[in-house]
């Protein structure tokens, strides 16, 4: 039986890199290896059951139970897949069951716990030490040094913080102070990350396992080269069309790379696009899922929890950017195809879009259901349950219509449960759970049922594998949370930042940007996100920003951090793939991802750009008017962006004109006195000096 991930694979040479996924090789074969299979799959069954409430426990219960889980999978399977020696095995084990000890603890003294507030025991206290050593070791192995390190020095100025100079220093806390604050209550470990990951996050990751399971990746594929693979430079607007495709379904940009990527960069290179800027289109589009509605990434439901907001709040603001992100990389690759002559595929060898969404329109129900749910007022929670059991009743369905004599009963089957599938709006969950009840026995007696089964089951696994690295980031993350409330730390770094703003605030943006960029050199997007939102967020909004822009400036660029020199790991990701130095292929994609690096600045000054209301420009001339407005010139300032960098635009561009195009853009992304005007000035200019110069061998010809 194989039970080895389709979607986290990457190239042997991405070791080399030391990039490797820790995980790519998980469940292998072996009593160890299929012990941890079914620990995943019990994990992810949890989840499912406390989702859907079919067990209720207290929240905290949850959370300390969903790290207890993430630490006997994690530490066990690191050891499995490296390969680690007996001794170090046992201290992985060992690891394991201080993990699970913690939960248990958690759980039994859930309601004395809650009683000792303020005034642990000892018992209280070694269990509180445990947990945090769990969590610290499990990153470390996970993720490297560089977050339990910034994790590490936060806690170290709880604990001496009070001998630091002025405006630093701190009252002084006790040790059995640090331990319980970190370590019990939702202020610490077991905060609004961990509460997130534990829900939202964890469904969100097994609705997109599901998915890619059942044949979404394939089913955007073939849509996308059926849609622009015949167009100049097709392949690489496969790549962008389908990363984006991918975005709606999965949030981790670097997995984005190694799943599409294996496809699309050896495609693009092919078809004649250099290594380096194939890595980069692919780096860039990628990490956009991240920003992609309707799902977008974990990060959009941990902020829509900390601003209390709904998730379609989060969604409104992030559809243009989004566009004009995508928009931005497929106008690169264009450009790049034209300067280059690269001509799309043969339309003949090409899939139909239309075949394609005909044989597995199917695979989109869940996706629209869930979508609908969001937009209607719907919890997270309770739209992901609902798309997750849709998604299991499809592949449970799906196989049991296959093994049927006739067409109309097929039709027959499906209407009715599409009907029973409907009764979850009038009588809740449970129907839901019965039907799929039904389905799995149905499964278990009929002819190919098994197969599809198994892919549940191995969705399961595979879910709560992917599940491990988000949920563990989110555990330490909540240390530098737990430093925060206890010091108030965040409002002395808040403060500086505010004292810059008030004479300038584009610095102040600059000092936020640089932040988000070299914490996310070290760390994922989602602790990134978390540090630096809780200490640039009331900064920005003293200065005027609308809280939910100053979050996304903030989440914009912790993902670009990700394409950002030196460190850059989705571009290292794609390295081994596109055989080039991932330095190279980081200078491409912070190209390719103009927009990223503009828009953000663009919606501050002028918040329509995000849906939002306020700013000068919507008070003058109206909240619609503003939002026409503020797009046009943001593709204006992406188009000219692009002119200059790539140097083509239907002509080859001399240094003059690249410099003349960049200058107009950067004056249309300046919100200053007679930016625009002038930016539309060099525009038409620089528009009407490339119509004449294309028109010049037409003329000639004739």
């Amino acid at each position: 039986m194989q039970h080895d991930s389709d979607q986290h694979q990457m190239p042997p040479e991405a070791a080399d890199l030391g990039l490797h996924d820790p995980l790519s090789d998980s469940f292998p074969a072996g009593t160890e290896g299929r012990t941890l299979y079914w620990i995943a799959v019990a994990f992810s069954l949890f989840q499912i059951a406390t989702a859907a409430h079919l067990t209720d426990l207290p929240s905290q219960v949850i959370r300390a139970i969903h790290v207890g889980f993430l630490g006997l999978l994690g530490f066990p399977l690191l050891a499995l897949v490296h390969r680690k020696g007996p001794a170090a095995k046992a201290v992985f084990w060992l690891l394991a069951a201080g993990s699970v000890a913690v939960a248990i603890y958690q759980w039994v003294e859930y309601g004395p716990l809650i009683l000792r507030a303020g005034d642990p025991n000892q018992a209280d206290i070694v269990m509180g030490v445990i947990a945090l050593v769990v969590v610290f070791c499990a990153a470390w192995a996970l993720m490297g040094p560089a977050l339990p390190i910034i994790a590490g020095l936060f806690l170290a100025y709880c604990f001496w913080g009070e001998y630091l100079p002025s405006p630093f220093e701190t009252r002084g806390y006790a040790f059995t102070q640090v331990v319980e604050h970190m370590s019990y209550g939702t202020e610490g470990i077991y905060g609004i990350p961990v509460y997130v990951s534990s829900t939202y996050i964890f469904l969100f990751i097994l609705f997109g396992a599901f998915l890619e399971k059942a044949g979404m990746i394939r089913l955007f594929t073939d849509v996308s080269l059926g849609l622009v693979g015949d167009r100049q430079g097709g392949a690489a607007k496969v790549a962008v069309f389908s990363s984006g495709l991918m975005g709606t379904i999965s949030g981790s940009g670097v997995a984005n790379v190694v799943t599409t990527g294996q496809f699309t960069i050896p495609l693009m290179k092919s078809f004649g696009y250099r290594a380096a800027f194939a890595g980069g289109v692919e780096a860039t589009s990628s990490m956009g899922g991240q920003i992609m509605p309707p799902v977008m990434g974990a990060v959009a439901f941990i902020m829509a929890e900390t601003l209390g907001v709904s998730y379609h709040e989060v969604v409104k603001a992030a559809l243009i950017p989004a566009l004009l992100y995508f928009a931005s990389a497929f106008w690169m690759v264009h450009l790049e195809a034209g300067k280059w002559g690269l001509r799309g595929m043969d339309r003949s060898e090409l899939p139909s879009p239309g075949r394609a969404l005909r044989e597995r329109w199917y695979l989109i129900l869940p996706l629209a259901v869930l979508v609908y749910l969001l937009f209607s007022g719907y919890t997270p929670l309770y739209s992901g349950t609902i798309g997750l059991a849709l998604t299991i009743m499809l592949i449970l369905g799906g196989s049991i219509a296959l093994g049927l004599p006739s067409t109309l009963l097929r039709y027959v089957f499906w209407i009715g449960l599409g009907v029973v599938a409907a009764g979850f709006f009038e009588y809740g969950i449970r129907v839901i759970v019965g039907a799929m009840a039904v389905l799995i026995v149905w499964n278990i007696f009929s002819k190919g049922g098994r197969e599809a089964l198994i892919i549940c089951r191995d969705s399961l696994a595979e879910g709560a594998k992917t599940a491990l690295p988000v949920g563990i980031a989110c555990a330490l993350v909540g240390v530098i949370i737990g430093t925060m409330t206890l010091t108030g730390v965040a409002t002395t770094f808040g403060q500086f930042i505010v004292s810059v703003g008030e004479t300038n605030l584009f610095a102040s943006l600059v000092l936020t940007m640089i932040t988000c960029i070299v914490l996310g050199m070290g760390i994922p997007t989602i602790p990134n996100y978390i540090i630096t939102s809780s200490i640039a967020g009331p900064a920005l909004k003293a200065l005027g920003v609308p809280l939910i822009v100053s979050h996304m400036f903030v989440f914009y660029f912790g993902i670009l951090a990700d394409l950002t020199p030196p460190v850059a790991l989705a571009c290292f990701a794609a390295a081994p793939i596109a055989r080039e130095s991932g330095l190279k292929i980081s200078f491409e994609a912070i190209k390719v991802a103009a927009a990223g690096f503009v828009v953000p600045f663009m919606a501050v000054y002028t918040p329509a750009l995000m849906l939002q209301d306020g700013g000068a420009l919507a008070s003058e001339i109206g909240y619609v008017p503003a939002v026409a407005y503020i797009v046009v010139k943001a593709l204006l300032a992406i188009g000219l962006w692009g002119a200059a960098v790539i140097g083509w635009l239907g002509v080859r561009l001399g240094m003059v004109e690249r410099l003349v195009a960049m200058a107009a853009a950067f004056t249309l992304v300046a919100a200053l006195p007679l930016t625009d005007e002038i930016g539309f000035v060099l525009c038409a200019g620089f528009a009407f000096h490339i119509w004449r110069r294309n028109r010049a061998p037409t003329a000639a010809q004739a």
